[in-house]
């Protein structure tokens, strides 16, 4: 079970918790704000609803849009970056994303209610434990590049 209340504690009050997860993967979920001005992140933004794409990218079509909202597998998406992102918050122009589906990480990011930064860590102490699986460790993860006029480019399938 995920302990959501106190994961939300931690992520409040410091800006980053540290999760090992049950394949015992340690990662790390680092609030926007609490991104580096000077440093360019390259981690992947994780999204509980597909509206919140729009904070994040330029301006999507349908059929990118759709992409997302019918993918049957985890999957990260590569895009432009919105302008509006805080400097440091994408990767030379690009941002990387996915919309987190299973029920219990998803009720977690809708309680923080703002895309949180994922990375795996190595040698970091975790702040809290689960035996609840990672969708984005799965071996079945997808990456596509989406532009925002539907062009798709399959990075990782």
């Amino acid at each position: 079970m995920l302990n959501t209340s106190e994961i939300l504690g931690i992520l409040k009050t410091k800006g980053i918790v540290f999760l090992k997860e049950g394949n015992g993967r340690v990662f790390s979920l680092k609030k926007i704000s609490f991104t580096d001005a000077g440093v360019q992140e390259e981690g992947i933004y994780l999204l509980f609803d597909l509206f919140q794409i729009r904070s994040l990218c330029v301006p999507f079509s349908e059929v990118s849009l759709d992409i997302v909202d019918f993918a049957s597998k985890p999957t990260i998406y590569q895009s432009p970056a919105n302008s509006l992102l805080p400097q440091g918050a994408s990767h030379e122009g690009m941002v990387r994303f996915s919309l987190i589906r299973e029920p219990a990480w998803n009720k977690l990011l809708y309680q923080f209610s703002q895309p949180v930064l994922f990375h795996e860590v190595r040698g970091q102490q975790p702040d809290i434990q689960t035996g609840l699986y990672f969708p984005l460790f799965s071996p079945s993860v997808k990456e596509l590049f989406l532009g925002p006029e539907g062009e798709v480019k399959i990075i990782k399938g």
